[in-house]
């Protein structure tokens, strides 16, 4: 059997930045153990799989435009919500198989999940807002990241506030030393070159660090803006690679823009 593979970098401004996805179409959904075997081999921090099969919990499409059922997994464990695999996959299947369409909906673990093409060829992600609640600094959590925390904040991940980008910048994490967590760490902070800029540890679901990850301002844009007293937002991941994000809070929900640039395409030959 022979299984399309897509590579597609997210919230990319530039080749070679951004966060590299996985995309995975499937007629039909494979057993579990084997799509963690393709997402351990694919050793990027996601690999979404998708299918036009909607489980029955999904109910009726949420609308007359193309549906699909997504799952995600990263080399170690499959994943409640993950914004840039999401955008990739929209990115792909408004290229090859709906070219016609300017949304895609997604049936997931965090419900349905849209995303839209606009005029400019730029795609917007819908996500459910994450929230959070305020709480001490773990110190394990803290002496792992080396860093000053102002505040924090825990939800579906971590969020440690340190007063500057510069401390973001310079942060330099032992992830050995890391408590165990259920999904990642954030650290965050007032940007120079954003409203607000982050990076993202999760080496207990086997990603030292996330290029640019979509869950997190999802948890990141209400806190900020609360904060700055704003909806629309502009935020900046600082990891190696990079990446930029337009971020905008509506109601209970967290409307992420961005682009995509396709790196490569191919096929892997199942096993029998």
């Amino acid at each position: 059997m022979e299984v399309l593979l897509h590579q597609i970098d997210a919230f990319a401004d530039a080749p070679f930045s951004g966060n590299p996805a996985a995309v995975m179409p499937l007629p039909s959904w494979l057993p579990d153990t084997l799509l963690q075997h393709l997402a351990e081999e694919n050793n990027l921090a996601e690999t979404a799989f998708y299918t036009s099969q909607l489980p029955s919990e999904a109910g009726a499409p949420p609308g007359d435009w193309p549906a699909f059922h997504l799952r995600w997994f990263t080399p170690t464990v499959e994943v409640a919500m993950c914004g840039h695999a999401t955008l990739a996959s929209a990115a792909q299947i408004l290229a090859d198989v709906h070219p016609g369409s300017d949304r895609v909906s997604f049936f997931t673990r965090s419900g349905w999940l849209h995303v839209d093409r606009t005029d400019a060829d730029e795609l917007v992600l819908d996500l459910p807002v994450v929230h959070s609640i305020p709480v001490r600094p773990d110190p394990a959590l803290v002496a792992a990241l080396g860093v000053r925390p102002v505040r924090a904040y825990s939800g579906t991940d971590e969020v440690i506030v340190v007063a500057t980008e510069q401390e973001v910048r310079d942060a330099a994490p032992v992830l050995s030393a890391f408590p165990a967590l259920p999904r990642a760490a954030i650290v965050t902070a007032p940007g120079d070159s954003a409203d607000f800029v982050s990076r993202v540890f999760a080496p207990s679901a086997g990603i030292p660090e996330d290029p640019v990850t979509g869950s997190a301002h999802a948890q990141l844009v209400p806190l900020w803006s609360e904060h700055l007293g704003r909806t629309e937002l502009h935020a900046r991941q600082l990891s190696r690679r990079g990446g930029t994000l337009r971020c905008e809070l509506v109601d209970d929900r967290v409307l992420l823009l961005g682009r995509c640039r396709r790196y490569l395409d191919g096929v892997v030959t199942l096993p029998d």
